[in-house]
């Protein structure tokens, strides 16, 4: 499952380094209201099993008709937050948590909930072309991190995408083919640098699993807003 919920925040500059500094804090700050066990869970091992990725989908906050700023990341009072989850004890708790809520507290801003709305589900498809609204961090085996031109990308995107499908019991088999990417970018986030660059892809794989890729992201850190596909 997948939504959206509608903001409102102030004319005023969102510092970078919480544009996803602190999204995967907002991801357990609303699991914990409802579900607190479970969040602390994934706080603290992960899903199943220990320390195995966050099942977790989350966008960074993105606003429309903002002013114009040079290098900064500017808000205004028509804004959107996109949530997901294939684990639907996880996707259910979040949902409920934001429905509570009349504001979203995101880093240093509070910004006040419109509403919230369920995304419709796609018939099901084995071969989709997948464009990410933020950036997709992808890692080589020595922890450096991959942009769409460098070598190596497919295959360890392609790695990430088959871990993810072991850990929903789905199969993994899947092929993937990189068609446009954006400029690479570098975010601050919990005190380590991540970097990478929006990507879209067309993606041939199961159709539960390309579901599943909807609702959780593409890449590493989706729980931090990264990888999150349009």
């Amino acid at each position: 499952m997948r939504f959206y919920v509608d903001v409102a925040g102030p004319d005023a500059e969102l510092p970078w380094r919480y544009v996803h500094g602190v999204a995967h804090a907002v991801v357990y700050n609303v699991i914990g209201e409802q579900a607190p066990a479970l969040a602390t869970q994934l706080h603290d091992g992960g899903w199943a099993p220990p320390n195995s990725p966050r099942p977790v989908g989350i966008s960074p906050p993105v606003f429309v008709g903002a002013r114009r700023k040079p290098h900064a990341y500017m808000m205004s009072s028509t804004g959107r937050i996109w949530f997901g989850s294939p684990i639907p004890a996880v996707a259910a708790s979040l949902l409920a948590g934001i429905v509570a809520r009349r504001e979203l507290r995101w880093g240093p801003v509070t910004l006040t909930v419109k509403g919230a709305q369920l995304e419709p589900t796609s018939g099901p498809e084995s071969s989709v072309v997948l464009e990410t609204r933020s950036p997709v961090l992808v890692k080589a085996k020595e922890n450096r991190y991959l942009l769409p031109d460098d070598d190596g990308y497919v295959g360890a995107l392609l790695a990430n995408i088959r871990h993810k499908a072991d850990l929903l019991g789905l199969p993994g088999d899947a092929e993937l083919e990189v068609l446009a990417a954006g400029p690479r970018r570098r975010f601050e986030v919990s005190g380590g640098i991540r970097i990478g660059a929006t990507a879209t892809v067309r993606l041939d794989a199961d159709a539960r699993l390309i579901s599943a890729l909807r609702e959780w992201g593409l890449g590493l850190s989706n729980i931090q807003g990264f990888g999150w596909v349009r």
